[in-house]
């Protein structure tokens, strides 16, 4: 199904740096939207001109440099240690092979940065943790086989989009909001967009949200997710809209854990062999536009157009 594109302009500009491999017919676009369109909107490195690298020091010479920069990762970089990125950056594999391998990526205490069409594998930290940092895209990765989360956001972060992404063979997927104790940073805070994700047998934490508050869960496809889908806690309030939840017993409720429960609406949502969820209170509006994909059609738009190699 086509998609209207919003804030076209600004979208425009966080693309000038990448080519953009067109979505079939019947696809959602892979443009810029969401969260990540807000408080100024996420351009990345811009139309800075493009640099490869292809070794472990080349990379995080390029991803630290202070000037904005579009790194093109081409083949693996085998990291020892989380690696800090730094603000004003793209960063994109070349083809569908590129991969980060060990370690992951530490946004923190930064802006604007966009992490796209990367592989992510056995990483014994976080693959993507974002920290104290506003406007990041995170879009059309693979993330599999790793120890901690694949893609945490937390400590106080904001206007974030993560979309696209395929995440298998994976426990604890996407937190946000890493503690109970964190309210008097993260409240006001952590808005975060999730779509057109693909969440492929995994366990838990589609999102676990603490305290942000629009979170919007939208068109995303759980894959017989077997602990739980999304779950509502902290004073939170997550919209969970037109996603497509098939075999998975429990695809969203409040509350997790000691954590109490919170806010969640849940919309247009498509079930096969699943559960009703659990839902409850009232969530902020959405200050975006934006045009849902039919539930019904979001699993085939999504194994279709998530993971890596569909940007490049």
């Amino acid at each position: 199904m086509s998609r209207k594109i919003s804030r076209a302009l600004l979208a425009a500009t966080a693309l000038a740096a990448t080519a953009i491999v067109a979505p079939t017919a019947n696809a959602a676009s892979f443009n810029l939207e969401g969260w990540a369109t807000q408080c100024g909107g996420t351009t990345g490195g811009g139309s800075a001109s493009p640099v490869t690298v292809s070794t472990t020091a080349a990379f995080i010479s390029a991803v630290q440099s202070t000037s904005a920069s579009v790194v093109r990762v081409s083949g693996t970089i085998t990291l020892s240690s989380m690696t800090k990125v730094a603000s004003n950056k793209t960063i994109i594999g070349v083809g569908s092979g590129a991969t980060i391998a060990g370690h992951g990526l530490n946004i923190s205490k930064v802006s604007n940065v966009i992490v796209r069409n990367l592989n992510f594998r056995d990483w014994r930290d976080d693959g993507i943790q974002v920290e104290t940092s506003t406007r990041v895209w995170v879009d059309h990765n693979t993330l599999r086989n790793g120890y901690d989360g694949a893609i945490d956001v937390k400590r106080g972060s904001d206007c974030v989009t993560v979309s696209w992404n395929k995440i298998s063979s994976h426990d604890k997927t996407m937190l946000l909001g890493h503690s109970d104790d964190n309210g008097s940073q993260d409240r006001g805070k952590l808005r975060v967009s999730y779509h057109h994700n693909w969440f492929d047998g995994t366990n838990q934490r589609h999102p676990r949200v603490r305290f942000g508050n629009p979170v919007h869960v939208y068109n995303n496809y759980y894959g017989g997710v077997t602990s739980y889908g999304v779950a509502s806690t902290e004073e939170a309030g997550v919209l969970v809209e037109g996603n497509y939840f098939e075999n998975t017993k429990d695809p969203f409720h409040r509350g997790e854990g000691s954590s109490d429960p919170a806010n969640l609406v849940a919309r247009n949502n498509h079930m096969v062999n699943s559960g009703s969820g659990d839902q409850g209170g009232s969530v902020k509006s959405i200050p975006y536009s934006y045009a849902l994909d039919s539930a019904s059609g979001v699993k085939s738009i999504v194994t279709g157009g998530a993971g890596t190699g569909k940007v490049g």
